[in-house]
C-alpha cells in the first residue's frame, strides 16, 4: 500500500498509530533520512532487504506480525520498484509506504510501476466534520451525518456551525494547525504553525528543479491564494515569465498536491473527464488554512479579510470537502463549466458526478445571489436537478424559468436543494437519500 498526499497532512503520524496500535511488530524506515539504506534497494530481492533492515535495526520483521513501514520512499526510487517483490516473494508480510512528493517522483521515475501489487490510498486535509471532532464537538459533527434534506437544523444549531465553520476558514484542516487550536484554541499559535507549513513547501521547491523553476514556483504560489475560482491568465501572474514557463511550474506545484486544479469541462456525458479541457482551469490551494496564510491573513484584520476574500474562500472549502468525498482509494478530480459568448457569459463553480448523473452546483459566501448561470447550464443540457451551497438555512423547492438562446425562449423546470456549505461533505449522501439516484 501507498499512502499519497502533500506535504504534512498527517501521512506518517497516520501509519505510525494505526501500526502501534494493530500490529505486534512495527518499524518504521525513513529512506529521506536513511540514505545510506538506499543501495539495499538495488538487488530487488525481498528477503534480502527484509534480513538486512532486520540487522540494521536489531529488530526481527516477522511476515504476518510486522508493519514495515518505508516513509518518504520517493527518496529513493528504487525502492518503489521493489514493492512488485515484496507482493511476490512475501506476500504474507505487510508493507506502507508513503511520500509527500512522491507524484512527482513516479513521473520521473525510471523503472517499471507495480501496477497490480500496489494499492494507493489517497489523503487530504482533515475535513471540517474532522475538524469538529477534533475540537471536541462530536454531537454536532454526528448531528451533520444524520441531517436528511427537509430537516431543520435550528437556529441557535446553525449559527453554531456558521461560526465553528468561520474557525475552520482560519485554521484549516493540517493536523497541526488542528491539533495546536484543539489544544489550547490559541489562533496565534495556529497563525504560526501555518506559517511554518507555507515555509517548509517553499523549501521542497528546491527539490524540484532550476532555481528558475523555484522562482516561478514562488510566483504561481503567491498568484494562486488571491485568485481561487477564477480562470488562470498567465499574464496576471507574470508579464515577464513565458506562459510555457509559468504552466511548467503549476503543473509541479500540481504534482506536489499543493495545487488542485479545477478542469472545465464541456459535461455533455459522464466521465466528465473524457472532455476535460487542459488550457482551462482555476486553482485551489491543498488547503483552506493555508490559502489564508498566504494571503497574508492575520489576526487583527481577520474578520475583514474573510469579508473581502469570503467568496473565493467558501469555493475554496467546497472543493477541498468534495475531494474528500467517497473512499480513499479514489481520487475524485475536480470540474467546472463555462461559457464565453459575447453578452452571454455563464459559469458554474463545480459539476459533480454522481451515480451516473451530472450536478451542477453554484457556491455562494452569503446567503443570496443569481442563479441564471445555473440555469444556463440546465437549459444547455437538458437536465433537471442543481444544487446551490450557501450560507442559507436548508431548503429544497422547484422552479421553472425561462431561458433565451440561439433558438428562442424556453421553459426550464428543476429542483434545487439548497444547503449550507458546512454540508458540502455530505453531497453524495443527500443526493442518493433524497432522489434515490440509481
Amino acid at each position: 500500500m501507498i499512502v499519497r498526499g502533500a506535504r504534512q497532512v498527517g501521512k506518517t503520524y497516520l501509519v505510525e498509530t494505526f501500526g502501534k496500535s494493530h500490529f505486534p511488530s512495527f518499524l518504521t524506515v525513513n529512506l529521506e533520512k536513511k540514505e545510506e539504506l538506499h543501495p539495499l534497494f538495488t538487488r530487488m530481492e525481498a528477503w534480502h532487504i527484509v534480513q538486512e533492515l532486520s540487522l540494521y535495526f536489531n529488530q526481527p520483521i516477522v511476515p504476518g506480525q510486522t508493519l514495515l513501514f518505508l516513509d518518504e520512499i520517493q527518496a529513493c526510487p528504487k525502492a518503489i520498484a521493489c514493492l512488485r517483490y515484496f507482493h511476490e516473494e512475501m506476500p504474507d508480510l505487510h508493507v506502507i509506504a508513503a511520500g509527500s512528493l512522491l507524484d512527482f517522483s513516479l513521473r520521473e521515475f525510471k523503472h517499471s510501476v507495480p501496477v497490480g501489487r500496489i494499492e494507493y490510498l489517497h489523503m487530504n486535509p482533515m475535513t471540517f466534520q474532522e475538524f469538529l471532532r477534533a475540537i471536541g464537538e462530536e454531537t454536532l459533527a454526528s448531528h451533520l451525518d444524520g441531517f436528511h434534506i427537509g430537516d431543520d437544523l435550528g437556529t441557535a444549531v446553525s449559527l453554531k456551525l456558521r461560526d465553528l465553520l468561520r474557525v475552520y476558514f482560519f485554521v484549516g484542516g493540517m493536523p497541526s494547525a488542528v491539533a495546536a487550536y484543539a489544544q489550547r484554541h490559541d489562533l496565534l499559535e495556529v497563525q504560526r504553525i501555518l506559517s511554518s507549513i507555507t515555509t517548509t513547501l517553499q523549501d521542497d521547491f528546491a527539490k524540484y528543479g532550476t532555481r528558475v523553476q523555484q522562482r516561478n514556483m514562488r510566483q504561481v504560489l503567491r498568484y494562486v491564494p488571491k485568485n481561487i475560482g477564477r480562470k488562470v491568465r498567465y499574464v496576471n501572474i507574470s508579464r515577464e515569465t513565458r506562459s510555457e514557463e509559468l504552466r511548467t511550474a503549476l503543473d509541479l506545484l500540481e504534482l506536489s498536491r499543493i495545487v488542485t486544479l479545477v478542469r472545465h469541462t464541456s459535461a455533455n456525458g459522464i466521465p466528465l473527464g473524457a472532455e476535460a479541457s487542459e488550457s482551462h482551469f482555476k486553482p485551489l490551494l491543498v488547503d483552506i488554512g493555508i490559502c489564508n496564510n498566504l494571503c497574508g491573513l492575520n489576526l487583527p484584520d481577520a474578520a475583514d479579510l474573510l469579508t473581502v476574500q469570503e467568496g473565493g474562500l467558501a469555493e475554496q472549502f467546497v472543493g477541498q470537502e468534495l475531494r474528500s468525498i467517497g473512499p480513499a482509494f479514489e481520487e475524485r478530480p475536480l470540474f467546472y463549466w463555462h461559457r464565453e459568448e459575447k453578452n452571454a457569459n455563464a459559469e458554474v463553480d463545480y459539476l459533480w458526478a454522481h451515480e451516473g448523473h451530472i450536478i451542477p452546483i453554484e457556491v455562494r459566501a452569503g446567503t443570496s445571489g443569481s442563479l441564471k448561470s445555473l440555469q444556463v447550464f440546465l437549459a444547455e443540457k437538458k437536465r433537471d436537478l442543481a444544487v446551490r451551497l450557501n450560507m442559507d438555512q436548508p431548503s429544497i423547492g422547484s422552479f421553472t424559468v425561462q431561458i433565451g438562446d440561439k433558438d428562442g425562449v424556453r421553459d426550464v423546470t428543476y429542483t434545487l436543494p439548497s444547503l449550507p456549505l458546512y454540508l458540502a461533505g455530505q453531497l453524495d449522501r443527500l443526493l442518493h437519500e433524497h432522489f434515490h439516484i440509481k
